[in-house]
C-alpha cells in the first residue's frame, strides 16, 4: 500500500507555485500559477485543477468568446442552482441539483449539460445523492419522495425503494450485489439485495443499535472500498463509522470539534483504491484525507484563496476514468494518479476539480 506524510501544520493553507524548481520550467512573470496543497516545504500531493458551476464554464469562457464574436451566438448559461449529490460515469459527471429537483449529466467530452430525462412515474423532485453501476443503472435518492428511484441505462423506471412513512433515504451506494440507503428516519443503513431488491438486514446490527460509540445518529452519506467495507458519515455524532460487508462495527474516524481530524458538520465520504478516506466538512469548509486507519493525512480546501475555494461541501467523489478530459490543466513535473471531485453549494466553485498524485 502507498502511504502519505502526516502533513504536521496546523492551520489550512494554500501555495500558488510556479513549479519552477523541479515541476517546470515556466517564467515566474509568464507561467500559469497552479494552486498545490499542502504548501511548501512539503511535496504537493493535491492540485487544484479547474472549477465549473454551469455549461458555460464547463465549455470554458475563452472557447465561447471566439464563437460569440464569430457567430454573434451567446454562450448558454445554464447554472447549476444548487448541487448536492454526485457521482461519475463513462466520461459524465452527473450533479444532482435540489435547487431545480433534477439531475445534471455534464459531459466531458461535448461539454455540454444536459438534464437526466426522468418523467412520468420516474419524476424526481429533491435527488440528494445517486450511485451509477456498471451497466449505467442509476440509483438515485430523493428526499422530496421519499425512495431511492432506480433508472435503467437509458433513463426510464425500473423501481422504487421506500416510500412515504417508510424511510427518508439520504444517499445511496451499490456494489456488485448488494444497494445501501442511508435512512435518516431509521438511523441505520438499509442492505438491499441487488438483484432482487429485497431487504436483507440494517447497519448497525441490533447489538450495537444500542451502544453511542458504534450507533448511527444521522446516517447522510456513503462509500464503499475495494474490500467491501461500508463508510458513513454521521451528521449527528460528528464522525465517519466503518462497517465491514456484513455489518460489523470497524472503527470511528474523527470526533466533533473544528480542529484537524475532527468533524462539525461532516458530510460527503469518498474511498480510493488505496483505502484513503475523503470527507468533507461543510462547517469547516474543508476536504480532509485520512488513512486506512483513520489517521489524517493532509486537508485541503481554503476560503480565502481565489482558486480551489470550497464552499458548504456537500459531496465528494474519487475518479481515475476521467484524468484525460482534465489533462491541460496539470501542472508540467506533477503526475496525476486520480480525480477528487468536491460539490460546493454554494459560490463560484460549485464542480470543483482536483488531482491527487505527485512530481514525477
Amino acid at each position: 500500500m502507498k502511504t502519505l506524510k502526516l502533513f504536521p501544520q496546523f492551520a489550512l493553507c494554500v501555495v500558488f507555485l510556479t513549479l519552477a524548481a523541479g515541476c517546470a520550467t515556466r517564467s515566474k512573470n509568464t507561467g500559469p500559477k497552479y494552486t498545490f496543497y499542502p504548501p511548501a516545504p512539503d511535496a504537493p500531493r493535491i492540485q487544484y485543477l479547474t472549477s465549473f458551476s454551469s455549461e458555460k464554464d464547463l465549455r470554458g469562457g475563452g472557447d465561447y468568446s471566439f464563437r460569440e464574436f464569430v457567430t454573434g451566438e451567446a454562450a448558454p448559461e445554464l447554472p447549476i442552482a444548487k448541487p448536492y449529490g454526485a457521482a461519475t460515469s463513462h466520461g459524465k459527471i452527473y450533479v444532482c441539483d435540489t435547487g431545480i429537483g433534477a439531475i445534471w449529466k455534464l459531459d466531458l467530452q461535448t461539454r455540454r449539460m444536459t438534464p437526466v430525462a426522468a418523467r412520468g412515474a420516474a419524476a424526481l423532485k429533491t435527488p440528494l445523492n445517486l450511485a451509477i453501476d456498471t451497466d449505467g443503472t442509476l440509483y438515485i435518492a430523493d428526499s422530496g419522495r421519499d425512495e431511492v428511484v432506480i433508472l435503467d441505462a437509458t433513463e426510464n423506471l425500473i423501481a422504487t425503494l421506500g416510500g412515504r412513512g417508510q424511510m427518508k433515504p439520504r444517499d445511496v451506494a451499490v456494489t456488485a450485489d448488494r444497494i445501501y440507503v442511508a435512512d435518516l428516519q431509521g438511523h441505520c443503513v438499509r442492505v438491499y439485495d441487488k438483484a432482487t431488491r429485497k431487504a436483507l438486514f440494517d447497519i448497525p446490527k441490533a447489538a450495537d443499535a444500542g451502544n453511542n460509540a458504534r450507533r448511527l445518529f444521522q446516517p447522510l452519506n456513503l462509500a464503499v472500498d475495494g474490500a467491501g467495507h461500508l463508510y458513513v458519515s454521521d451528521f449527528g455524532a460528528f464522525r465517519v463509522q466503518v462497517f465491514d460487508a456484513d455489518g460489523n462495527f470497524l472503527r470511528t474516524v474523527g470526533r466533533y470539534g473544528d480542529n484537524i481530524g475532527e468533524f462539525s458538520r461532516v458530510k460527503g465520504v469518498a474511498v480510493d483504491r488505496e483505502k484513503h478516506l475523503y470527507a468533507v466538512d461543510s462547517a469547516e469548509q474543508a476536504a480532509q484525507l485520512f488513512d486506512d486507519q483513520g489517521h489524517l493525512l493532509m486537508w485541503f480546501g481554503d476560503a480565502t484563496s481565489p482558486n480551489g475555494v470550497i464552499e458548504l461541501p456537500a459531496k465528494v467523489v474519487v475518479d481515475y476514468d476521467d484524468v484525460p478530459a482534465f489533462a491541460r490543466y496539470v501542472a508540467p513535473g506533477f503526475k496525476v494518479d486520480y480525480l477528487v471531485i468536491i460539490i460546493s453549494q454554494y459560490g463560484p466553485h460549485k464542480v470543483g476539480v482536483y488531482a491527487f498524485g505527485g512530481k514525477k
